[in-house]
């Protein structure tokens, strides 16, 4: 049974020394209090108001307390969190929904190959936290996944309430962030672009609109490919967002975004798409970001 955390913390969008005494108590459930069916009770109420996505919440999202979370397997794995996919419904009745929740992995586990550039300017009020996020110790690796999952989930609710194309950011719970299933009412998860064939030319105008929206919010997803964006129904979704970068106050901003447009053109125009170029498109994003 997944375990979550029972210490709830305050609403806000970076951790301070108050966090301390959560991320090295690490609780556990281990209440009698089981659900009827499935692998635990939902988690909804377990994150503050800052804590759970935009306003209004959307009409499918299950937010019953008496709903509960069954697991049905791992959608993606990776270096730095695994993806799981979660039903969320209320016994008895048709309230059902599917989520992906996104769990950062702790101490035990290898944190972003590439985070000392991406982390560059997180740095915390706590002097302890920022000399063991440094020197990579147990503890500072927790803080690392903490930073990424809140990273992650506030870049989710920023973008979604711009009009970017992102999965709704339902709640974060620690270092678990749950957000929009993007596939079917099945379960089938939306495939890769790098697994699309048809329709490129559509889905290239929807990746310069979302990235120019970034570009004007002073933005960059910071590691853009072919592999982070879905397709569903013809709709283009970008996912993994833990290291958007600022690129006018990250000192490597510009070199971000440039690899962004230059991973994305070159790609679409590998596929024969004849308004991909890798040159126009930074110089274009450059121009909306004002650099």
């Amino acid at each position: 049974m997944p375990k979550h955390p029972q210490h709830r913390r305050r609403g806000k969008q970076a951790l301070d020394a108050d966090d301390i005494e959560w991320l090295e108590s690490t609780p556990e459930t281990t209440s009698d209090d089981a659900p009827p069916t499935g692998d635990r009770w939902s988690t909804w109420d377990q994150s503050t108001p800052t804590e759970k996505g935009p306003q209004p919440y959307p009409g499918w999202l299950v937010t019953e307390l008496a709903a509960v979370d069954t697991e049905h397997g791992v959608l993606k794995t990776g270096k730095e969190a695994d993806v799981h996919l979660i039903s969320r419904g209320v016994p008895g009745t048709d309230r059902v929904c599917l989520l992906a929740a996104k769990r950062y992995r702790g101490s035990d586990h290898r944190l972003f190959h590439r985070d000392s550039g991406y982390l560059e300017g997180r740095r915390t009020r706590e002097s302890r936290m920022n000399r063991a996020m440094a020197n990579r110790t147990a503890f500072g690796k927790q803080v690392i996944a903490a930073q990424w999952a809140v990273a992650e989930f506030g870049a989710l609710c920023r973008l979604w309430e711009l009009g970017v194309p992102v999965p709704y950011p339902v709640q974060i719970v620690g270092t678990e962030v749950l957000q929009e299933f993007i596939g079917t009412c099945d379960g089938y998860a939306a495939p890769r672009l790098a697994q699309v064939s048809d329709g490129l030319d559509d889905l290239w105008k929807q990746l310069v609109e979302a990235m120019v929206t970034l570009a004007r919010e002073g933005l960059a997803h910071g590691d853009l490919s072919p592999y982070n964006l879905l397709v569903h129904d013809g709709r283009l979704v970008i996912i993994d967002l833990p290291q958007i970068v600022d690129v006018i106050a990250h000192p490597a901003g510009p070199s971000f975004l440039d690899r962004d447009a230059r991973n994305v053109a070159t790609w679409f125009a590998a596929k024969g798409v004849t308004a991909a170029d890798p040159e126009t498109l930074t110089s274009l994003l450059r121009g909306e970001a004002g650099m």
